[in-house]
């Protein structure tokens, strides 16, 4: 199987960040920036680290970015060049595109430009932590949709200890489907019915946003 190519624009906290990330998960990885510094602490972590203005359209020709699978403009606070960026490596034909947005304003313009993801990791971690903190049992979660989440709720109801999934009726009670139960140290992935859940189970759960805020809410 062919690894995933990945060009990363900028070497900020966020750039650095997917970076690593990237690495860690065995794809392909060239860094560009334009700190010599930044480039000289990725060589030994990205599989390319290129010093290069990204606003310079024909060092991004030369560089042969068009030929990546994905490209993440992760250009910090020149919301200018990251605007110009997205622009041409669109132009040139990159397959698929994420870019960072400073605000809303910002994040529109980028959509317009036909970026293909545009992400605010400011505002995304603001709502994480705002859910963390109004549910101490959700530990996590991801929307896929506008509508539709995956979350990591913990048990502390003690009406569910004990009872396997099929006599909860939990898929038809709660709306949502458990794909996987995690219990200190072991995960059990896609559980029976007749698994039983424990007290500080850790459920990972798949549904409607508003049925996950809802069972979470339940074990408080």
């Amino acid at each position: 199987m062919t690894k995933q190519t990945f060009a990363i624009i900028g070497l900020g906290r966020f750039g650095s960040s997917v970076c690593k990330t990237l690495v860690d998960g065995g794809a392909e990885v060239l860094v560009i920036d334009r700190s010599e510094t930044k480039i000289n602490n990725y060589k030994k972590i990205a599989t390319q680290a290129i010093i290069a203005d990204a606003q310079d359209e024909n060092a991004l020709k030369s560089i042969g970015i068009r030929n990546f699978d994905h490209v993440v403009v992760a250009i910090g606070e020149d919301i200018q060049a990251s605007i110009l960026v997205s622009m041409m490596v669109k132009e040139m034909g990159v397959k698929h595109v994420t870019a960072k947005a400073q605000n809303k304003y910002h994040a529109r313009v980028l959509e317009k430009l036909g970026v293909d993801k545009v992400v605010r990791p400011e505002r995304e971690m603001g709502k994480r932590i705002g859910k963390s903190l109004l549910s101490k049992n959700m530990l996590d979660y991801l929307n896929l949709s506008p509508n539709i989440q995956v979350a990591e709720i913990k048990v502390t109801e003690p009406a569910l200890a004990d009872k396997d999934l099929a006599k909860l009726r939990f898929r038809n009670h709660y709306h949502l489907n458990v794909i996987a139960i995690k219990r200190d140290d072991d995960i059990i992935i896609s559980p029976r019915a007749d698994q039983e859940l424990k007290l500080n189970d850790s459920l990972l759960v798949v549904g409607q946003t508003a049925d996950v805020d809802r069972f979470s809410q339940s074990m408080n």
